[in-house]
């Protein structure tokens, strides 16, 4: 009875173990590179033009973003250095993730929040000669960049 009773506990855990097995991620090796990003967004620098469709900023230094291929985001808002995550998709999609700063003391403080803001809630981007528009999920257009050459 005991033996028969082991049996079964062990048919559970082996099964218990395959099903965990069979669900589970592969593990990356260390070193390993995932797919690079392509594409007009990535690799130059794309200076601030405007927030929202008219507002140019004043700001002590110009906002400015570089998308490297690794999906890095860098900059500045125009007070604070910034840096994050960026994820392209199908359809022009675009997902700024993990956005972080530096906390300067800065006059224009809310202005560089409205530049990370935009960034925050960007979902689509439209690249037009040298500039880059960033739109919101309902479409509105939530600020430009243009090209630095």
């Amino acid at each position: 009875m005991t033996t028969n009773r082991f049996a079964k506990s062990l048919a559970l855990l082996l099964g218990a173990l395959t099903l965990a097995a069979c669900s589970s991620r592969p593990v990356p090796e260390p070193g390993a590179r995932t797919a690079a990003l392509e594409g007009p967004v990535v690799g130059p620098r794309w200076n601030l033009l405007l927030v929202g469709t008219d507002e140019r900023l004043s700001m002590p230094e110009t906002p400015h973003i570089v998308v490297a291929p690794d999906g890095r985001v860098s900059g500045s808002d125009g007070c604070n250095q910034l840096n994050g995550r960026v994820r392209l998709g199908e359809g022009n999609r675009i997902e700024f993730t993990e956005l972080a700063t530096t906390r300067r003391a800065c006059p224009q403080g809310e202005d560089a929040r409205r530049v990370t803001g935009m960034m925050e809630n960007a979902h689509r981007y439209l690249i037009d000669h040298d500039r880059l528009v960033f739109f919101g999920p309902d479409q509105r257009v939530l600020g430009g960049w243009r090209r630095a050459d």
